[in-house]
C-alpha cells in the first residue's frame, strides 16, 4: 500500500522529478494504515467517469515539467465495497495490535484455542487484502513500464517536440517548426519583419532536425 500511494502520481519540473519521488517515499513510510487507505481512495481507486482533473497551476511554467498519474477506476458499487473492505482490514490491524490479548483468555488451553482460530481467520481476511494489494501494484507497475516505453518512443518525441500527435494532426502552437521560426523572428527582424530565408539559414544552422516538411 505505501508503494502504490508512493508511486501511482508525480509531478514536477523534469530536472527534480527523482528529488520529488524520493520525498513522497520517505512520507509514505511514515504514513499509518489507516492514512494509507484515505489517500488510496480519490486518489489512485477512483469511481468510473470521475478520475479528477488535472491542474497545472502549480507547476512552473518556465522549464520543462510532467505529470504522471495510475488510477484505479471502478463501478461505484465496487467502490464503496473495496472502500468498506479496506476499512475493515484497518479496524482488523488494530483489533490485533492493541486489543486482542485482552479479549481472550491465553491462561487456559481453551483460551488459547480460542485465540488461534481467531488468528487463523484474520490471517485468511489479511492475506485476501494482501493478494488484491499486490495485483493492484503489479498493475500499477506495468502502466508505468509502458508509459515509459511510450515516453522513450519517436511518437513521444513527435508530440512533445514537435507538436504532432499519433494520429499524424499537428498542433501548430506547439509544434517544433514554429517555436524555431518564432526564436528566429525574435533573433532576426528587423521593423517586425523576418525574411523567409535568413529566418531557413538561422534554424538550419541552430535546429538542424527542424526541416520545413515538419
Amino acid at each position: 500500500m505505501k508503494a502504490i500511494v508512493a508511486h501511482h502520481e508525480i509531478s514536477g519540473p523534469a530536472h527534480s522529478l527523482e528529488a520529488v519521488r524520493a520525498a513522497r517515499i520517505e512520507d509514505a513510510a511514515t504514513k499509518t494504515l489507516g492514512t494509507l487507505v484515505g489517500q488510496l481512495f480519490g486518489s489512485y481507486v477512483v469511481t468510473d467517469g470521475n478520475g479528477g482533473e488535472e491542474h497545472d497551476d502549480d507547476l512552473p511554467g518556465d522549464v520543462i515539467s510532467f505529470r504522471t498519474r495510475v488510477q484505479l477506476s471502478l463501478s461505484a458499487q465496487g467502490y464503496a465495497k473495496t472502500q468498506a473492505d479496506l476499512k475493515d482490514l484497518v479496524s482488523l490491524r488494530n483489533t490485533l495490535v492493541h486489543h486482542f490479548i485482552d479479549q481472550h483468555d491465553l491462561w487456559t488451553v481453551d483460551g488459547c484455542r480460542a485465540a488461534q482460530d481467531e488468528l487463523g481467520s484474520a490471517y485468511t481476511r489479511i492475506d485476501q487484502h494482501f493478494e488484491q494489494l499486490r495485483g493492484w501494484a503489479e498493475h500499477m507497475d506495468q502502466a508505468r513500464r509502458l508509459a515509459a516505453e511510450f515516453v522513450q518512443s519517436d511518437v513521444f518525441h513527435d508530440l512533445v517536440v514537435n507538436g504532432i500527435a499519433p494520429d499524424g494532426t499537428v498542433d501548430w502552437p506547439a509544434a517544433g517548426i514554429v517555436r524555431a521560426l518564432r526564436e528566429a523572428a525574435a533573433q532576426l527582424a528587423v521593423e517586425g519583419w523576418t525574411p523567409i530565408a535568413a529566418a531557413g539559414r538561422w534554424i538550419a544552422d541552430r535546429h538542424p532536425e527542424q526541416l520545413p516538411a515538419k
